[in-house]
């Protein structure tokens, strides 16, 4: 792959998509292990400057600049609390107006690089309601109240980040702070008391606001919710406006404190399964800038051979570097207390750690992008383990309330267990499962004569299939290119029970065209950050209500996450214009000892329900290259695009 021109899957795109899924499965797995998508480098260059340009320092200025800040000092603002409470709130509303994570063509927006508010600014598009039972939150169709509400949390949030902050002389919890910091017995680093009389709070009345209109968004459509990755931010906004006019400012650092060793155990937590060696590959594999190919190869267990499980190394990097990592350090950091196992050298340590690791997962480009997150989480653990040491009145004992931590832990501990015993009830991004590779996820099986109904659905962009060929590809090719998605996901576990699943229900799969559903639902609700429960039968129901599928036309392989260490999946196969068709579950380790292509067939499935409408269903194989598509040598096309972008320079 070059600058400028991304690298195209190496095989004739004709006689590529003509290939049996098998066939096609062992060819895409092979390109995605080996090179990625195969975006162009320009396209990574776009990200990291995006965030590390617009977001860090253009978001540095907006802070300071909105705070009567000076941003050239940098010393005397890095710890002031208003810098990181800005900075979150900054955050969530990027990601609430959709420019942060899931975002361009990582994350299937190929044009508009954006879903986000261009769908949830308009009446009409789909919603999906969390809980039908509550009053006035029904319908699958947004109004000019969900609008309303939308926009009113957007201008919340901009109006708490524009706001100069609150000084000492109008909040006392400020004051006392700073007097806290001044004294000298406390023991507290010259950087905070030398500039503790310029510390100022973010103003607290705008973001009150912010989250009640949240909550109501959240109950109308949780696609906005969780967009806003209210799992990360929500509580800390709530910390901000709670601990200093209820309590002290130290308990709210302290508090932030716990909440990050609280996402990143949660994290580590869950991934302790059979799933998560199985993302280490092909997420190095996308990497563009790092390891070289010799290396991404030899994350597999052969990859020369054709053996694409995880390799060693792949072990190694899921369950060392990354469980134990991220089980060890945070708790290192939060615990160790004065001069206990090296005191703040030992916290430090962790704390650079923990941000190596943010900076990893940046490196790898993963496919949801939520790069500024990450950005974010590095920045804060350096301010507050570093910024605020333990051993200086800022350990998780020195709240002012003996409860107080307690109540701190206790909402998000509740959803990672309770979202890891029950994942159909709590999303996985609530429940902290974003690495895990255990997702609910699904693949769409669309007859070719029939994908154009999609077209009937309302919204402001069209599928990636169209926009690819908007970009200037023919047919052939940008379905070529798009199927990468496909390789991707079969290197994960859940694939390899989908895959199952459609060669054995699906009688013309080898001719139909095929949709990875993560890319395909950010086609239709203008968002997905790998949460399978934006795709199931509730969605499907809400397209087939304008796309009017005919049975058979339009089916769906979904699967639910696996429950904590149960060892096997819970599966759906959904017809778009009957419903849920068929119900079972496969063990998680026949999946993950099986080949991406499923070259012994498919894996065991046990049927638990079967509708008999289904059985009455009449397939028939179609070609599935229309006959409108052109030919064209793949080096034909790769110079062709190489001669545009030198003559557009």
């Amino acid at each position: 792959m070059g600058y400028n021109v991304p690298r195209f899957p190496n095989a004739d795109p004709e006689e590529l998509i003509r290939r049996p899924l098998q066939k096609r499965l062992k060819f895409l797995s092979k390109e995605w292990g080996e090179w990625g998508f195969g975006a162009a480098r320009k396209i990574s260059v776009m990200y990291l400057t995006k965030l590390f340009g617009a977001w860090l320092i253009g978001g540095a200025l907006l802070i300071t600049l909105t705070s009567h800040l000076n941003p050239l000092d940098v010393g005397s603002w890095w710890t002031n609390p208003i810098v990181y409470q800005k900075l979150v709130v900054m955050t969530m509303l990027l990601e609430a107006i959709g420019i942060a994570g899931s975002w361009g063509p990582l994350a299937g927006k190929f044009g508009p690089l954006t879903g986000g508010i261009l769908f949830w600014s308009r009446p009409g598009t789909i919603k999906l309601s969390p809980y039908k039972w509550v009053p006035f939150t029904g319908g699958s169709r947004r109004t000019v109240v969900d609008v309303f509400l939308y926009h009113g949390f957007l201008f919340s949030l901009g109006t708490a980040l524009f706001l100069p902050g609150q000084s000492a002389a109008e909040l006392p919890a400020l004051a006392r702070f700073q007097q806290f910091l001044a004294d000298p017995a406390n023991g507290v680093p010259s950087w905070l008391s030398q500039n503790a009389e310029s510390f100022l709070l973010i103003q607290t009345t705008p973001l009150i606001f912010a989250v009640i209109l949240l909550v109501l968004v959240g109950l109308r459509d949780k696609t906005i919710f969780l967009a806003a990755r209210s799992e990360q931010y929500l509580l800390p906004v709530v910390f901000f406006i709670a601990f200093p006019n209820l309590f002290e400012v130290t308990d709210m650092i302290i508090a932030l404190k716990i909440f990050l060793v609280t996402v990143w155990v949660g994290a580590g937590f869950s991934k302790m399964n059979r799933h998560f060696s199985l993302v280490i590959p092909p997420m190095l594999a996308n990497t563009p800038f790092w390891p070289p190919r010799w290396l991404k190869k030899r994350t597999f267990k052969d990859f020369d051979n054709d053996d694409l499980r995880p390799g060693p190394l792949a072990h190694f990097f899921s369950h060392v570097l990354g469980t134990i990592v991220e089980l060890t350090a945070p708790l290192t950091m939060l615990f160790v207390v004065g001069t206990a196992l090296g005191g703040q050298t030992t916290v430090t340590l962790a704390t650079l750690l923990m941000v190596g690791f943010c900076f990893f997962i940046i490196s790898t480009f993963p496919v949801a992008v939520p790069l500024e997150w990450n950005l974010l989480f590095a920045i804060c653990a350096v301010i507050f383990f570093i910024g605020y040491p333990n051993s200086a009145g800022f350990s998780a004992f020195d709240m002012s309330e003996p409860w107080m931590p307690f109540a701190v832990i206790a909402i998000p501990l509740i959803l990672v267990i309770f979202g890891s015993i029950r994942p159909d009830k709590v999303s996985f991004l609530a429940s902290l499962r974003q690495y895990g590779g255990n997702w609910a996820t699904a693949l769409w099986a669309i007859h070719p004569d029939a994908e154009k109904k999609l077209h009937r659905v309302y919204r402001p962009t069209k599928d990636q299939i169209d926009q690819i060929q908007a970009m200037g590809l023919p047919y052939p090719l940008a379905e070529a290119f798009l199927e990468m998605s496909l390789g991707w996901r079969s290197l994960h576990s859940q694939a390899r029970g989908l895959f199952s699943l459609f060669l054995k229900e699906v009688p013309d799969i080898d001719h139909r065209r095929i949709r990875e559903a993560e890319f395909a639902c950010n086609a239709m609700i203008g968002f997905n950050f790998g949460e399978g429960h934006f795709h199931n039968e509730e969605l499907i129901a809400a397209i087939q209500e304008e796309a009017q599928f005919e049975p058979g036309e339009f089916i769906v392989a979904w699967v639910e996450s696996e429950a904590l260490w149960h060892g096997y999946q819970e599966y759906k196969l959904i017809d778009a214009a009957l419903g849920v068709v068929e119900r079972g579950r496969w063990r998680v380790k026949d999946a993950v000892a099986e080949q991406p292509w499923l070259p012994n067939g498919p894996i065991p499935l046990t049927v638990t329900w079967r509708s008999p409408d289904f059985d009455k269903l009449q397939f028939t194989a179609t070609d599935i290259v229309g006959p409108d598509a052109v030919r064209q040598p793949l080096e034909e096309l790769v110079e062709a695009e190489a001669h545009a972008e030198e003559m557009a320079r």
